[in-house]
């Protein structure tokens, strides 16, 4: 085990006052040199107080504030800048509603240590989702498949939420140059990594859905999605993936 190696999970958040307290002691209890950055998005439930009494209470949470609803995705491209400016060498992608178990967290630790990316697959060994309605879950199962067949990418799920990047990565990537949002942004972030040689590796996960408040899916991340894989094939043939 690197004792120096420099880990941050990053909690993009949106009133997930329930879940919060709950889930940062459960990352944190995976691996003493785990630190969680939490980014809020001003959510009106209170969330941003418990966050902030989580960093009072331990010196390996932080909290980044953010001044309205912004996105995931720029929520994640301001944790990458903030995490590679001090130096973490693995961030984490990560939901704060339990539906991603911080149980996981030392499998992708493991799979790390001979990979750049590693991607938490709902659907890599079957289907390993639960609580999901069919409807959803035949929704997400097939535009995976869709995405996979349109990109070129082969990774059974582009739009996992779960992913652990080596810095190299992210260092590596114009995070100015990218706008998606939601599924679309985890698709492009993937196809990223694939198209300029990384080493990208699936790791099973089970996934949960929440139990504590409400769902962020909506049609526009559904749409957008739709329409970055062909963004991102074309892309690809004009060799603009390779970073």
């Amino acid at each position: 085990m690197d004792e120096a190696l420099r880990i941050l999970v990053i909690l993009p958040t949106y009133n997930e006052r329930e879940n919060l307290s709950k889930i940062v002691p459960k990352i944190l209890e995976c691996d003493n040199r785990i630190q969680v950055l939490i980014v809020d998005d001003a959510s009106p439930d209170g969330t941003a107080l418990i966050a902030d009494q989580l960093a009072a209470d331990s010196p390996r949470v932080h909290v980044i504030h953010r001044e309205a609803k912004l996105g995931l995705g720029t929520a994640y491209l301001t944790a990458f800048r903030w995490g590679l400016a001090r130096g973490f060498d693995l961030l984490f992608e990560m939901d704060a509603d339990f539906s991603h178990d911080p149980g996981h967290i030392p499998e992708f630790l493991a799979a790390a240590q001979n990979c750049d990316l590693v991607v938490g697959s709902r659907y890599l060994r079957g289907v390993t989702v639960v609580n999901w309605p069919m409807s959803r879950l035949l929704l997400s199962y097939f535009a995976n498949i869709y995405a996979r067949v349109v990109t070129g990418v082969p990774i059974h799920d582009l739009t996992s939420g779960f992913k652990c990047f080596r810095r190299v990565v992210l260092e590596a990537t114009d995070l100015g140059c990218i706008r998606s949002e939601g599924y679309a942004f985890q698709i492009e972030m993937v196809a990223r990594a694939w198209y300029s040689g990384f080493r990208v590796r699936e790791i099973p996960i089970v996934f949960v859905e929440r139990t504590e408040g409400e769902s962020k899916m909506h049609r526009g991340i559904i749409w957008e999605a739709v329409w970055m894989v062909w963004k991102l094939r074309l892309w690809a043939l004009l060799g603009k993936l390779k970073l």
